[in-house]
């Protein structure tokens, strides 16, 4: 009977009956197993304000923060929500909404130095975020000039002299003038010192007295001290508001030196006020054993590319009265202009100053650019005044 039965095609042998009905369960329409790829989104913030050139700002005071907000490239939708945080600080407020891609809030910090802003925002589950570094500062106080009077005294007439006469000429600026009888090393009151001291502080003037501390190894602790008893027994506390402690070390090797001298002096008078000339930014630690450093001492040129920011954020968590700067080679009225204008920044942040034309050279050690007042002295109280005051600074 099978002579009327019709053979399979070869295509369709029991053995191939398996492949077919996977071939033909397997085309048409898709499968379980394909894939559409997600387009992923891409959230961007970049920071608005503050400038990158107001990057120090001050402390307890409402800073006003912004970001841009775009997603896969275009301006977010407005209501597209970011995240403000900082350690030390506030926002008002902490979550704001985006308007026309930009969100906005108004931080105030607690804490001085470098400070690293946030502002996040997650947009169909991918969240991206923003940095900015700031540095914070407590609110600036008044200039004050620091003059290296290192100059003698005589009956016939001395610089001194017109220290004296223009101590109140800018009743706003407080000058303080460095006396300094043989680099503090003596065992006897000098008549003529001790006249102008008297004189200038009659004038509202004030003195501190120099000391040569040999960068920590020139000199010892004993030798220094005798220096400081001998000021004060000779010329008066009442005539002395403090000490100037010249060549002083930069580093964290010689710190212990300046902390028993700063501590000898505070337990001679918690009042008397420590002034330390590393000249440099010195080790951050070396803001504890002195109530002032003049950070900066060098050439006017030099000095307009001063900048603590890099490596020395502890300036910042100082007020600007802890900071000095004694500028020489400013051959100009205007080039001291410039010098005060500079110290008197947010991102310089030195409250004591001084410039002066007489020269000095550090590669061959010539000249002497405290051996007399600048000749543009009385611009140069007349400026500090000006900045004092916010007016606009007088001609020279």
């Amino acid at each position: 009977g099978d002579r009327f039965m019709t053979p399979l095609p070869s295509t369709l042998r029991p053995w191939a009956l398996p492949l077919l009905t996977t071939l033909l369960f397997g085309c048409g329409g898709g499968s379980s197993d394909s894939t559409t790829p997600t387009p992923t989104t891409q959230v961007q913030l970049q920071f608005s304000a503050p400038a990158e050139a107001d990057n120090v700002q001050t402390l307890g005071v409402g800073i006003p923060v912004a970001v841009g907000v775009t997603v896969n490239g275009a301006t977010a939708a407005d209501g597209t929500s970011v995240v403000w945080s900082a350690a030390n600080a506030s926002f008002s407020p902490a979550r704001s909404s985006s308007t026309g891609g930009q969100a906005s809030s108004t931080m105030v910090a607690t804490a001085g130095g470098m400070l690293q802003v946030q502002a996040s925002a997650t947009v169909s589950g991918q969240t991206s975020s923003a940095t900015k570094t700031l540095y914070l500062r407590p609110a600036p106080q008044a200039l004050e000039v620091l003059v290296p009077a290192y100059f003698n005294p005589n009956p016939s007439g001395s610089p001194w002299d017109q220290l004296i006469s223009t101590a109140q000429a800018y009743p706003g600026v407080q000058v303080t003038a460095i006396m300094n009888p043989n680099d503090g090393i003596f065992s006897s009151a000098d008549e003529q010192f001790a006249r102008v001291v008297s004189d200038f502080t009659g004038e509202g003037g004030q003195v501190v007295a120099y000391v040569a501390t040999g960068y920590g190894t020139g000199r010892s602790v004993s030798a220094v001290k005798q220096n400081i008893d001998n000021y004060l027994r000779f010329y008066g506390r009442n005539q002395l508001s403090g000490f100037f402690l010249d060549e002083m070390g930069a580093t964290s090797q010689h710190l212990a030196f300046y902390k028993e001298i700063y501590s000898y002096i505070k337990g001679l008078d918690e009042e008397l006020r420590v002034i330390g000339n590393p000249g440099t930014l010195p080790v951050a630690d070396y803001a504890d054993v002195a109530d002032v450093l003049v950070t900066f001492e060098g050439k006017a040129s030099d000095y307009t590319r001063f900048n603590p920011q890099d490596g020395n954020a502890w300036v910042y968590a100082k007020p600007n009265a802890a900071q000095a700067m004694l500028v020489h080679n400013a051959t100009s009225c205007a080039a001291m202009q410039t010098a005060m204008r500079a110290a008197a920044t947010a991102r310089n942040n030195t409250g004591l100053v001084y410039a002066t034309d007489l020269l000095y050279d550090f590669a061959t050690n010539t000249g002497n650019p405290w051996a007399n007042l600048p000749s543009y002295w009385t611009s140069l109280l007349g400026t500090v005044s000006a900045l004092n005051r916010g007016t606009a600074l007088p001609g020279c």
